[in-house]
């Protein structure tokens, strides 16, 4: 038996076999507030297929009672093995099992997570089940095309609020019982139980009322702005519905901002879990809250796609997550009164570039990836399938229109109601509505891995008039071991030429120095070279930008003259959109080892201050210190990191005072913060006897301030229980964990390296929080030592933790910061002798090809110096 593990194999055999009808599920959670372990009842109705066939129920836990099945006893100590529990002799047709069990409380955000605030020393209890921990809490058959229907009773403390799935029941003798759920797939279950805080509304359309509701601790209730969370979960309904032609599928929908998550949210059918940082203690910039409202938007998109229309199997779970990728960020940039109508520049700038870099890794994978069990889908959180996939969609858009597009996809929904599809039935409906025969497309851009560059080829006559203008496409070949296609499990590393669908803008400086579009062309590209006969004849521009308005999926060059006007001119742009994708491209060429990492800082310091949409400049804040960590020869890196950080400094005094520029720049400077006079300034501010006019000092720049001085040796440990003592909260227990792991002392990373690596009993949030302040980019030195360490213990560790814990410690702990040929080395005996599974070699590819790439980055530094 595999263990916790599922074969996709398995699944189809279970899924010909099986067809669910309903559960009934009993959980008694009256201990709670102790924690430990709680009774779990699951009576399941299912038929089969065959007399006398046997299949199996998945379950999680440290004890099973009972087992009973068609009224038979079974012996759970022969039955429940490996995490499943067999099912011998089924009956053709109406099957019923019973079983009861002891499930535990986790701190792992996994299953049924359990948390004590500090703050009133009471318990919030929720659950995540995605991918396969429903069996966590209940016996399910845990894959997405077994759906049933869920009733819930739940027996909670005196005073506790429980939410699921079906609207909120009153409770008798603290007893709730749900009404039974549409039919649905396990992993979008849900039960959150604690005294939370609510605030209620509704959605009103054509005399329909949908109840809305939102949670939080109440330690957190002061912080809730829920008329902005209500307006844009309102602009999201109003949006979708009219774009999907159908009717949100749920009788009521909460939101539910809980503690721990290790996600950003989770898409629970109407009661979606979010992660309560985006509750926010202390000011943010405005793209914090776009970022936020991108996940209410992303987790409600997926009330359709996902929870009423759910993939067959995981290798189609791109079309969840692209798709609500790519409508929420729609929703922003059309609906109307969205705050957020540039919300295109914010993908282009971040969510995109993590899809370029995901592409370019050793396990660079199609958007419709080969997913051959549950460990493959648990690392396949990624890039590709959410950035890439809804960047693909973008061009698909493009490709078909708009209104075809969304014409296919209403037709889906009402084809495919609450069941289970797969890629072939979004395809069809698409090319029956937009007259597109999308096969080839499909191919060329679901089913093959990879990345395009595009590149203009012009040439121009002495008066600089162009006499020829092509668009060459370039397909890099795969990097080593890369899956080429969908279907080859050992493809050969080459890339694919693609169909893309691009606009060419046309920029010119203007008398007040702007760069404004004097031209905009359409147009497919395909194969080797495009011609672009639109542009013969007309005087060449001062700058030409392919794929303007970012339409398609490829990295962009520019020519030398485009790029001449670009280096003097890139904050001049009108508009955000070609800015940011001109920033994008720069940092596409640091990574690629096309542009030093000292020619990028320069690049930046000249643009940054016209810079004004904050979410780019956030963005270039943290790829500079990114660069100047791992890109820049470490002989001039320090140079760089004296010459970025005074130029923070002049930023934020420059800044308009309780701008959020101010407060971005602010983070900035802390956090690169050096010298003696800088470090001054740092503890003045924390102290409160240095002030910038404007930069408020609130809890969590406090903390930010303080990390700094820990890391740097300014601040002790008697500093940080004091800033603790200020902030008695669990957001306080995780920043003064970082501060303490962050301290450059032997001592201090020992006891780090300890809690996280030789204990397991830290919650995640407080373990992510450690490694944080563990892995400080100025103590190579201290933390060289490790690196033998980490290979020591990094397969244990993964066969040992849950998912989710060993992730944060393998990825989280890898020597990235000693970027040497020794660490390559390390590296590969380490791959070479240790027998890892699948997931665990991919993680540890990936890191190493950051090493790689630093290291070529780092020679193309010192060769520009």
């Amino acid at each position: 038996m595999p263990g916790t593990n599922l074969t996709r194999e398995e699944a189809q055999q279970r899924a010909r076999l099986l067809t669910v009808d309903a559960y009934e599920i009993e959980l008694d959670l009256s201990g709670a507030q102790e924690g430990g372990t709680y009774r779990s009842v699951t009576t399941v109705r299912f038929d089969a297929a065959e007399s006398g066939a046997e299949s199996f129920i998945d379950l999680v836990a440290p004890t099973v009672h009972d087992v009973v099945l068609n009224g038979d006893a079974l012996d759970p100590n022969e039955v429940f093995k490996d995490s499943r529990i067999a099912l011998p002799g089924l009956l053709a047709g109406r099957n019923e099992l019973r079983v009861v069990a002891d499930c535990a409380y986790t701190n792992t955000g996994e299953g049924l997570h359990r948390f004590v605030d500090p703050v009133d020393q009471q318990a919030y209890l929720y659950t995540q089940f995605e991918v396969p921990d429903a069996r966590r809490v209940y016996a399910s058959f845990e894959q997405p095309d077994l759906k049933g229907t869920f009733q819930f009773t739940v027996t909670a403390p005196e005073g506790w609020t429980v939410i699921s799935n079906s609207p909120a029941p009153e409770p008798k003798d603290n007893v709730w019982r749900f009404e039974p759920t549409p039919r649905l797939s396990t992993y979008v279950t849900a039960l959150i139980a604690g005294p939370y805080h609510s605030v209620h509304s509704s959605y009103e359309k054509d005399g329909r009322s949908v109840p809305l509701g939102i949670y939080c601790r109440p330690s957190l209730a002061e912080y809730l702005d829920s008329d902005a969370i209500f307006e844009v979960t309102r602009q999201g309904f109003e949006w979708f519905e009219e774009k999907f032609d159908y009717a949100y599928p749920f009788a009521k929908y909460d939101q539910l901002f809980v503690p721990e998550f290790n996600a950003g949210a989770m898409e629970n059918a109407g009661a979606v879990t979010i992660r309560d940082q985006y509750v926010f203690r202390s000011k943010v910039t405005d793209a914090a809250y776009e970022a936020r409202a991108e996940t209410i938007l992303h987790e409600l998109a997926h009330m359709w796609f996902g929870d009423l229309v759910t993939m067959e199997w995981w290798n189609d779970l791109w079309l969840n997550e692209s798709f609500a990728t790519y409508t929420s960020i729609a929703c922003q940039a059309h609906a109307p009164g969205s705050r957020w109508p540039r919300s295109w520049t914010s993908f282009a700038n971040s969510m995109k570039t993590w899809a370029y870099r995901q592409d370019q890794l050793p396990s660079t994978h199609p958007i419709m990836a080969e997913i051959n069990d549950l460990d493959d889908v648990l690392v396949n959180f990624d890039g590709i399938t959410y950035a890439k996939g809804a960047s693909v969609l973008k061009q698909l858009v493009s490709y078909v229109g708009m209104d075809e597009f969304f014409s296919g996809v209403q037709a889906y929904f009402k084809r495919h109601a609450y069941k289970n599809t797969r890629l072939s039935d979004l395809l069809g409906a698409l090319e029956e509505t937009s007259g597109r025969d999308l096969k080839t497309w499909s191919k060329k851009w679901l089913e093959t891995a990879g990345i395009n560059v595009l590149r203009p080829e012009i040439e121009t006559d002495a008066n600089g008039t162009v006499t020829s203008f092509a668009v060459r496409q370039e397909a890099p070949a795969l990097p080593p071991g890369a899956k080429g296609t969908v279907s080859d499990d050992a493809a050969p590393p080459r890339g694919t030429l693609r169909p893309h669908r691009i606009a060419i803008g046309l920029y010119d400086l203007n008398a007040t120095g702007k760069l404004i579009r004097s031209e905009r062309i359409e147009l497919d590209v395909d194969g080797e070279l495009t011609q672009v006969e639109q542009l013969i004849g007309a005087k060449r521009s001062a700058v030409i930008l392919l794929n303007d308005d970012d339409l398609t999926y490829a990295k962009v060059r520019l020519d030398p003259d485009s790029l001449a006007v670009v280096t003097e001119h890139l904050g001049d742009f009108a508009e955000s959109l070609p800015r940011a994708l001109c920033w994008a491209s720069a940092w596409d060429m640091v990574r690629d080892g096309e542009l030093a990492t000292r020619d990028y800082l320069a690049l930046v310091l000249s643009g940054i201050a016209k810079e004004s949409d904050i979410g780019v400049v956030q963005s270039l804040h943290r790829q500079v210190k990114l660069a100047l960590d791992l890109y820049a020869a470490p002989a001039w890196r320090e140079t760089g990191l004296a010459k970025w950080t005074e130029a923070t400094l002049d930023h934020l005094r420059a800044a308009a005072p309780g701008s959020d520029h101010q407060l971005a720049w602010a983070r900035a400077f802390t956090a690169t913060a050096r010298t003696d006079a800088q470090l001054d300034l740092v503890a003045g501010l924390l102290e409160g006897t240095e002030t910038i006019e404007g930069l408020a000092i609130d809890t969590e720049l406090r903390w930010a301030l303080l990390e700094r001085l820990a890391a740097t040796g300014r601040a002790d440990e008697a500093a940080i229980a004091a800033e603790l003592e200020r902030d008695k909260t669990s957001a306080g227990e995780r920043h003064a964990a970082t501060a303490r792991a962050a301290r450059p002392t032997p001592q201090a990373k020992a006891e780090a390296w300890a809690s996280v690596v030789e204990s397991d009993k830290l919650p995640n949030a407080v373990q992510e929080a450690v490694i944080g302040g563990f892995v400080q980019t100025d103590q190579r030195e201290l933390l060289a030592p490790y690196t033998e360490k980490y290979f020591a213990v990094a397969k244990d560790t993964w066969n040992s933790r849950s998912h989710e814990m060993a992730q944060q410690i393998v990825v989280g702990l890898y020597p990235a910061l000693q970027v040497s040929q020794e660490t390559l080395d390390a590296t590969d005996a380490w791959l070479a002798s240790a027998e890892p599974t699948a997931a665990l070699r991919r993680l540890m590819t990936e890191s190493r090809a950051g090493i790689e790439r630093a290291l070529r980055a780092q020679t193309a530094d010192a060769n520009a110096g």
